[in-house]
C-alpha cells in the first residue's frame, strides 16, 4: 500500500546532508506528494540549504536554533504565514559536547551534559508546544515524530546523549497526555546504527554497529539510511491514526534479544572511564561504604 501525502505539510528539522534520516525522510515526503520546509541554524545552515538542493523539489530553510528559546515563536509565526497550519513535524534533533560522548561518561561536567538533555529531549517539548495550535487541521490533528534510540541499556560511549535520549522517551510520553484532547499525536522511532554524522561522533559507533550487524535477528545495515523512513513515514499517516506515546523500533529486532558479547564492550568502556579520572580503590580493593542515615 503506498502512503499518499498529497496536498499534507511537514515541517523536517534536522537535515544536515544527504546521509541524514531527516533527509531522507523529506524526499519521501515529497515523493508521496507532500510540501516540506526544512529548518537549519548559523553558519550551518548552508550546508541545510546544500543539501535542500538535491531534494526532487527543493525546499526553503527557516531558521531553528534549539538552544535559542526565541526561535521557536518566530519559527511557528513564519508557518503560521506561509502555510496557516501543519500537518506533522520530524523531530531529528540532538548534539551533545565531545566528553558527553566520548566514554567519560564519570567525569562529563553538568555543562555537557545539561547541553545532551536540552538538545535531545527538551527541545522536542518546545517545538511541540510551540507549534501544538498549528499542527492538524479540520476533523484530524497532527503527528510529531521524534528519532531516538534504544534507551533500555547503557551503551558504552553513547553517555549523556543516552541520557538524553531517555529523557526523550519520557517526554513522549507526557507530550501524548496531554496533547492527545487535541487530537495530537507524538511518538518515537528508535532507529538502529546508521552512517551520519550524528552516528560518526560517537567514539564506539563502530563497535556498537558491528554488534548490531552480527546479531539483529533481521539483519543490520549501517549504511542503509533510506529504509528507515518506512516506519517515519507510517507514523506522519493517518493510518497510525490510533498511536501515540509509542516508540517504534526499526532496529532489526536488536532491542527484543540479548546482545551476546556486549558484556567485553561495556567492560572495555569503563576501563577508559576509570582511566579518565574514576576515584583509585584503596590497596586494589573498593573503598569501605560510607555509612548513611535515613
Amino acid at each position: 500500500m503506498m502512503l499518499s501525502f498529497a496536498r499534507r505539510r511537514y515541517l523536517v528539522t534536522g537535515v544536515l546532508n544527504q546521509d541524514s534520516i531527516a533527509w531522507h525522510t523529506a524526499r519521501a515526503l515529497q515523493e508521496a506528494g507532500a510540501e516540506i520546509l526544512l529548518t537549519g541554524f548559523g553558519r550551518s545552515r548552508r550546508i541545510t540549504e546544500a543539501a535542500a538542493a538535491g531534494l526532487p523539489d527543493p525546499p526553503d530553510v527557516l531558521e531553528l536554533d534549539v538552544t535559542r528559546p526565541g526561535d521557536f515563536p518566530l519559527l511557528a509565526r513564519e508557518l503560521d504565514k506561509r502555510w496557516g497550519g501543519v500537518d506533522g513535524v520530524l523531530h531529528a534533533v540532538a548534539s551533545a559536547p565531545k566528553d558527553a560522548v566520548s566514554g567519560n561518561f564519570l567525569t562529563t561536567g553538568p555543562d555537557s551534559a545539561t547541553h545532551a538533555f536540552r538538545t535531545a529531549a527538551y527541545s522536542l517539548h518546545a517545538l511541540t508546544t510551540t507549534l501544538a495550535p498549528l499542527l492538524g487541521g479540520p476533523g484530524r490533528g497532527g503527528s510529531v515524530v521524534g528519532l531516538d534510540f534504544d534507551s533500555s541499556a547503557a551503551w558504552p560511549g553513547y553517555d549523556w546523549m543516552g541520557v538524553g535520549k531517555a529523557a526523550l522517551g519520557a517526554v513522549c510520553r507526557y507530550l501524548a497526555l496531554y496533547l492527545g484532547p487535541s487530537g495530537i499525536r507524538v511518538n518515537l522511532v528508535a532507529a538502529g546504527p546508521v552512517e551520519t554524522v550524528a552516528g560518526r561522533g560517537i567514539s564506539t559507533f563502530d563497535r556498537i554497529a558491528d554488534r548490531w550487524e552480527e546479531q539483529a535477528p533481521l539483519g543490520w545495515d549501517r549504511a542503509d539510511v533510506a529504509r528507515l523512513t518506512g516506519p517515519v513515514l507510517f507514523l506522519l499517516s493517518d493510518l497510525a491514526a490510533t498511536v501515540t506515546g509509542e516508540i517504534v523500533h526499526a532496529d532489526g529486532g536488536m532491542h527484543a534479544v540479548h546482545m551476546e558479547g556486549g558484556g567485553q564492550v561495556l567492560h572495555e568502556a569503563g576501563r577508559r572511564a576509570a582511566q579518565a579520572g574514576r576515584p583509585p580503590r584503596e590497596g586494589g580493593r573498593r573503598p569501605p561504604a560510607k555509612e548513611t542515615t535515613r
